[in-house]
């Protein structure tokens, strides 16, 4: 027993002062060299013993060694995985050498230490090991023989290639880095085919390291400029069993699904796979991140809650937005950001009586009566409802009260708000008395937000041109409806039609019908239904019954065109709206 202890005592010592020795010769500067001579293990297995060049002719240098200390947990790990050999493989000590440059921030010289690693040489060794651990973790009852290499050498040797990516990566050598980095994931995923078992190498750092480099993987393809290779990452990461944590995942999700919905990418995996699109895919992963939110598995993330705002307002599905915030736990938002969200959405979606109840619980005394982005959607929908009207007059109002000075952007939209909601009562006015101060109110609050807008905003000039034509000053209504075609290059419909109808309104049908051939010279046919029914009343008022019948038939081809891709249900003021 004496004698046992003697020989491991000694075993340990050997490995200590060898590693020591390595420490001081690095840290001194001096280049590590393998010796032609080979010393005998404990598993008579030859390794080859390290000097440095300088030692050969010179022992002298000690200044300064009182102060190279090694890092006892670098040793500590060499003991850990070399416990037994007697002796440092070139291998193994270039990866704690390494670790110690890259910790200092050394990164090229680093590199230039794991680069002396041959992965060829050691993977067929981490791979057997690997298998036979997890073998042996899930069948622990049959013998196996040991493997080559121990959980923590294999650990030493997987972080060696793991550091070897981040030291490329710190160089921004990214495509290199990322192919190194796979070297891991790959040697892991071949290895254990069915995944990793559960607490698989918790004794040493080999999960950490495996977690690390799934993670790190996507991203390096990313700074790479290969999509292609970025996407089978994140789903290889989301797929396989690798024994993340909950944290590790969601941190994947979420960038996986960042990166489809901003990145105009179109990749699709097998028919196995359930979304038809990016969109889809990112969708399902950020509702997944929500869901997990709510079971208070992972902490609140704004963020998850703005890009899938973002991806249902592309898809068009704000109602299921408004779902998901509904089913978030209370506190997670506040309560005024909750009526805002879902009063954006059901407008958005086209319920305004659903938006305008929410906004009337935001916008009541007990929350936040002066929230001036709820008053301004709370007068936009009134103000497009003729018996609400006088409501979205009030809250136009109040928003003005509320805005901060300096503010033009929303004085301007608010003035622009009150000014429709004026009109919208002008409207339902029974007396003239009633009417016309109305109306000259409503002019006024339009030209004070054009003014304030130097006539660039767009939705301003076209009301200020529809409210001087509804006045029938013509001459003002026709100046606003040009500067607004002009500003929207020709691609506004309603612009062309407002233009064409205040010409009409002062007779000047042929410039009217010549103003309805030039926007269907720049409007797709799709949009041209209530061009082609404005031309043919052009036509009808001139007395070109010929011309209107045959303007008509066009109408009618347009109709049956929709009717055919979008089923028969059509109605005719959608074609011609």
């Amino acid at each position: 027993m004496r004698s046992r202890h003697r020989t491991r005592t000694g075993s340990s010592n050997t490995v200590r002062k060898d590693f020591r020795n390595i420490m001081k010769c690095f840290c001194s500067g001096q280049q590590l060299v393998a010796a032609d001579e080979m010393v005998p293990g404990s598993g008579d297995t030859p390794s080859p013993r390290y000097h440095t060049a300088s030692a050969r002719s010179s022992r002298s240098s000690k200044s300064g060694e009182a102060g190279l200390k090694p890092d006892a947990s670098n040793i500590e790990e060499a003991e850990l995985s070399l416990r037994g050999r007697g002796s440092l493989n070139n291998e193994e000590a270039r990866a704690l050498l390494g670790r110690i440059e890259y910790q200092k921030g050394n990164f090229e010289a680093a590199l230039q230490v794991f680069e002396g690693i041959d992965p060829s040489a050691v993977t067929p060794k981490i791979k057997s090991s690997i298998a036979r651990h997890g073998d042996q973790r899930r069948r622990p009852l049959q013998n196996y023989n040991s493997p080559p290499l121990s959980m923590h050498a294999i650990s030493l040797l997987l972080e060696a290639v793991f550091l070897k990516a981040k030291s490329l990566q710190h160089l921004a050598r990214f495509e290199e880095a990322a192919q190194s980095c796979k070297v891991v994931v790959d040697i892991v995923e071949s290895s254990l085919p069915g995944g990793l078992p559960e607490n698989f190498a918790a004794d040493c750092k080999l999960q950490e390291i495996v977690s690390k480099a799934v993670e790190l993987l996507p991203e390096l393809w990313k700074h790479a400029d290969n999509s292609h290779e970025t996407i089978m990452s994140y789903r290889r990461a989301l797929l396989y069993r690798w024994n993340l944590d909950v944290h590790t995942t969601a941190r994947i999700q979420r960038e996986f699904a960042i990166f489809l919905l901003y990145n105009d990418l179109r990749s699709q995996m097998g028919s196995s796979f359930v979304p038809r699109n990016n969109l889809e895919e990112a969708i399902l992963l950020l509702m997944i991140l929500l869901r997990q939110i709510s079971l208070k598995k992972i902490e609140w993330d704004p963020s998850i809650l703005d890009h899938l705002s973002f991806a249902l307002s592309v898809s068009g599905d704000l109602v299921a937005l408004a779902n998901h915030i509904e089913e978030l736990p209370p506190g997670t938002i506040s309560r005024r950001e909750m009526y805002h969200t879902l009063a954006l959405c059901y407008c958005s979606a086209g319920e305004d009586m659903v938006a305008l109840n929410l906004l009337k619980k935001l916008l009541h005394n007990s929350e936040d009566p002066n929230f001036v982005p709820g008053l301004l959607m709370a007068s936009k929908i009134c103000g497009t409802t003729p018996q609400l009207a006088a409501e979205g007059v009030n809250y136009a109002r109040r928003a003005l009260q509320n805005v901060d000075n300096g503010c033009y952007q929303l004085e301007s939209t608010a003035n622009l708000l009150l000014g429709i909601s004026l009109s919208s009562c002008s409207r339902s006015a029974f007396a003239d008395s009633e009417r016309v101060p109305k109306q000259s109110e409503s002019l006024k609050a339009l030209e004070t937000a054009a003014k304030m807008t130097n006539l660039e905003h767009t939705d301003i000039l076209y009301h200020l041109s529809l409210e001087n034509a509804e006045q029938r000053k013509l001459d003002y209504a026709l100046h606003y409806a040009k500067k607004y075609v002009k500003r929207e290059t020709g691609s506004s419909v309603k612009g062309w039609l407002l233009l064409a109808r205040i010409l009409s309104g002062q007779k000047r049908f042929f410039d009217a019908e010549n103003v309805i051939n030039a926007a269907l010279d720049q409007t797709s046919k799709w949009d041209q239904g209530e061009l082609l029914r404005t031309k043919a009343k052009l036509q009808v008022a001139r007395r070109h019954v010929k011309s209107a019948i045959q303007t008509y038939t066009q109408l009618l081809a347009v109709i049956q065109v929709h009717n055919k891709n979008f089923g028969s249900g059509m109605k005719l003021h959608k074609v011609c709206g």
